[in-house]
């Protein structure tokens, strides 16, 4: 797979509407040629204790931020037409989802493909786990700063292309 946009979301709490950041990174050719990232306003507004201690994010950090619906009109005409990977998969494409039908949008039918049961087809027990960390060391890639939105979708790009 050489053009496609990776993608991560991070939620304020159990709600898949949750969302409070988002990463993309598109790749065309092999290459990476656009990134993006934004905070984002959750709905509903709350950060679990659990959330916050994953990701760091609060109440305070997003509260100014743009809502959904606005970060997603800078978001959607950089992936239009590309297949979208994530790390695990289905929870980003749930929270997508779900944002997208709590703000009256369109599902434009995205197809999505996962690191996750990819690593897991291609190195089965080779790795201990197959957490979006150890599978980015597997492929040569350090991450730095897991469970921000933009690093995760950085990490994912790099699995696709080594393994997608």
């Amino acid at each position: 797979m050489t053009d496609f946009a990776a993608i991560d979301f991070e939620t304020a709490n159990r709600e898949r509407t949750s969302v409070c950041s988002v990463g993309v990174v598109v790749v065309r050719g092999g290459e990476i040629v656009d990134t993006f990232y934004s905070l984002i306003r959750p709905r509903p507004n709350y950060y679990s204790a659990f959330t916050t201690a994953v990701h760091g994010l609060t109440y305070h950090d997003t509260v100014e931020a743009p809502d959904f619906a606005a970060v997603w009109g800078e978001v959607a005409p950089r992936i239009e037409g590309l297949p979208l990977v994530a790390h695990n998969a289905p929870f980003d494409a749930g929270c997508l989802r779900a944002a997208l039908e709590l703000y009256g949008l369109p599902w434009p039918g995205y197809e999505f493909h996962c690191t996750c049961s990819a690593s897991r087809r291609c190195f089965g027990r080779q790795l201990p786990n197959h957490q979006l960390h150890t599978v980015s060391a597997a492929c040569g890639f350090d991450l730095r700063s897991h469970h921000h939105a933009l690093a995760d979708a950085e990490a994912c790009a790099r699995i696709a292309m080594k393994i997608l």
